[in-house]
């Protein structure tokens, strides 16, 4: 957890978002011309979509397991509780709407530092057992959970004080879980409503990884004697998710989308915006690092959830684009370009990543273009 006085992220408030739309062919217009199926599958040997119509999303929340990693994520889990306890006064006779309430341990946080009531919101089967633990727990006369889509289901009240939500996915987006939240803000907060969090950031930096990246993706080169290319070329390109070592780092962070959960719409989800990395060191650059800032800045004590390389590692950990091929690079150069992202097109929760590389500091030039898939079934927790 890394929670910091109102000073220190007054600061952290204070940098500026430089970042912009894209300008370059590729990633401007309409946002189903910015990646193609037929090109991104043209380049492999076959297909690893999973079925057509299947969104196992809510049935892989349903499983105690991956509540148990996302709660013992001290991070994630003590920003929300320190959220709540050092701010109960705001918490005080509140009505307050919990999305994607799991087991209900937020929803308990809340009503300890004194809410009114709250309300537990989840699709997942994990939604028994939640009320079953707030039960438990005697807070049933607190907490309401309610099993459903919160697209879908009436609340009880026509108004909440606060939405409290652990939405954040891999690379922030993924899982669009985003799109409930936003749904329920327009639904049911009041104006003067708190949001927690509140804004959120989408950060990148470039790194060095020679030893990693040839130990995942060369093993594919050589299986026992036998050649598996179509296999490495789909490899490359699908993000993983991995702690990266602040040491592997050799340019500056750049953050190129910055929301506001007050404002921010389902369609501002899908954007393309430009990059600048200025090189810290004489390196290569092997791939793209990305992670996400969680800020709770409404409040009193206000508190900030890094998924940083520089910050203590989290069940998030950071979203890794590799490159094809690696860049030379000189410190003081830049590597800039276009980053876009959109839901696909075949399974909504999953990502359409594209990424323009340019780095022209050196005798031959490197302008390319690479895309990227972030799937729902190749990335667990």
């Amino acid at each position: 957890m890394c929670i910091r006085d109102r000073t220190e992220i007054e600061e952290e408030k204070k940098k500026e978002f430089v970042s912009s739309a894209a300008d370059e062919a590729g990633f401007i217009g309409d946002k189903s011309t910015w990646f193609s199926e037929e090109e991104f599958s043209k380049q492999f040997a076959g297909s690893m979509d999973y079925k057509e119509g299947v969104d196992s999303y809510f049935g892989s929340y349903s499983h105690f397991g991956i509540h148990e990693t996302m709660i013992k994520d001290s991070v994630r889990t003590g920003s929300y509780l320190a959220a709540c306890n050092d701010n109960k006064e705001q918490f005080a006779g509140k009505i307050v709407l919990d999305i994607g309430c799991g087991t209900g341990i937020l929803s308990i946080f809340a009503a300890r530092a004194g809410a009114k009531h709250v309300y537990g919101i989840d699709n997942a089967e994990i939604a028994d057992f939640a009320r079953a633990i707030v039960k438990e727990n005697k807070l049933d006369d607190k907490i309401t959970i309610i099993k459903g889509k919160m697209e879908e289901i009436t609340l009880p009240v026509d108004k909440v004080d606060i939405i409290i939500s652990e939405w954040m996915g891999y690379f922030l987006l993924f899982e669009s879980m985003l799109d409930s939240v936003l749904f329920a803000r327009d639904k049911y907060l009041k104006p003067d409503g708190l949001m927690l969090p509140d804004r959120v950031t989408l950060n990148m930096a470039a790194f060095e990884d020679a030893k990693y990246k040839n130990q995942k993706f060369g093993f594919w080169d050589n299986v026992y004697g036998t050649k598996m290319e179509c296999i490495k070329k789909i490899a490359l390109s699908e993000p993983m998710v991995d702690n990266v070592s602040k040491r592997l780092i050799n340019s500056n962070t750049y953050t190129f989308l910055d929301i506001d959960l007050y404002k921010v719409q389902v369609k501002d989800l899908c954007f393309s915006n430009k990059y600048e990395l200025n090189i810290i060191k004489d390196d290569t650059v092997y791939g793209i690092v990305c992670w996400f800032d969680a800020y709770f800045s409404k409040l009193k004590k206000q508190v900030l959830l890094s998924t940083s390389p520089y910050s203590r590692s989290t069940h998030w950990r950071q979203t890794i684009f590799y490159l094809n091929d690696p860049i030379v690079v000189k410190s003081g150069k830049k590597l800039t370009g276009s980053i876009a992202v959109r839901k696909s097109a075949t399974h909504f929760r999953d990502l359409d990543i594209k990424i323009s590389y340019h780095y022209t500091d050196a005798e031959v030039p490197t302008n390319y273009v690479q895309m990227y898939k972030l799937r729902q079934l190749s990335n667990s927790y």
